[in-house]
């Protein structure tokens, strides 16, 4: 499949010029690019997309990132998603994001460490983060997020916005915008240690729909002065005034299972967890 017929060649210039909107954007730089893909192109995507089913996915389960598909695979993937991944990490889009951003010498990640396809399920959810700011292996900054949602005719009262929000290093205070994932939008974000984003509340779709991407993470190496930071993961944080388990609590529960395990006989520990499964919400 050609690069020509999975990226808007056409388009391109006309959003580099909305650059200073990139810019300007707040809380943090961001854009959004409605009809991004070509029609014929879009449509595929969905109709290739595999349904929760149909695919071997990972699947989170932490209160944080509740019912979330990943899926990196490029070798078990539909050979039109696959081509779309190859296009985003194409030279020809990352020369676009560079003068997009403004951001040099940017870096694609072939590998989708973290990204690739993403899948939620009615009532999982993506609690406000940051993102970790290093790459495991290489070592790289992590400057950019590019989300291309694929969910067609989806409904606002099924909630899974994108909510960007507006705090410091260590918490959260207001949401500044919230951006429907609506079926061939193109968001791209500034990721830094205060561009919290995320969709923390429940999916509220029909059970036979789900909320469908394709994420692609783009890296420099080094960043500017004022955004370094000490390496972190992935960083969860609550709304005000939402409970949230802290990491040092699930540190103990995880603690505390251990000690279960160790000392209670085999059949009972196997009890207590399909006990556990068959209450568990």
């Amino acid at each position: 499949m050609l690069l020509e017929q999975f990226l808007p060649l056409n388009k391109l210039d006309l959003i580099v010029a909305r650059s200073d909107e990139f810019k300007s954007g707040h809380p943090f730089p961001h854009i959004i690019v409605d009809d991004f893909l070509p029609t014929e192109v879009y449509r595929q995507l969905v109709a290739d997309f595999p349904g929760p089913k149909d695919h071997a996915w990972l699947r989170y389960k932490a209160p944080v990132e509740r019912d979330k598909l990943q899926s990196t695979s490029e070798l078990t993937m539909p050979s039109s998603i696959r081509a779309a991944i190859q296009a985003f990490n194409s030279s020809t889009f990352v020369a676009f994001v560079e003068k997009l951003t403004g951001i040099n010498n940017i870096i694609p990640d072939p590998h989708l460490f973290g990204g690739g396809m993403h899948q939620t399920l009615p009532g999982g959810h993506l609690s406000l983060h940051v993102d970790y700011n290093i790459h495991n292996k290489w070592r790289l900054d992590r400057r950019l997020n590019a989300i291309l949602y694929l969910n067609e005719g989806w409904e606002e009262e099924w909630g899974g916005a994108l909510e960007l929000w507006e705090g410091s290093p260590s918490e959260v205070r207001t949401c500044i915008k919230k951006i429907a994932p609506v079926g061939n939008r193109l968001v791209i974000f500034t990721t830094n240690e205060i561009s919290w984003h995320g969709h923390p509340d429940p999916l509220a779709c029909p059970p036979d729909r789900t909320r469908k991407s394709l994420a692609f993470y783009y890296y420099s190496n080094g960043r500017p002065e004022e955004e370094r930071a000490a390496e972190h993961n992935t960083r969860f944080v609550g709304r005000p005034g939402e409970t949230f388990p802290s990491p040092s609590g699930e540190k103990f529960l995880r603690s505390l299972k251990g000690i279960v395990h160790d000392w209670l006989p085999p059949v009972m520990f196997r009890a207590l967890q399909r006990l556990r499964k068959k209450n568990a919400p």
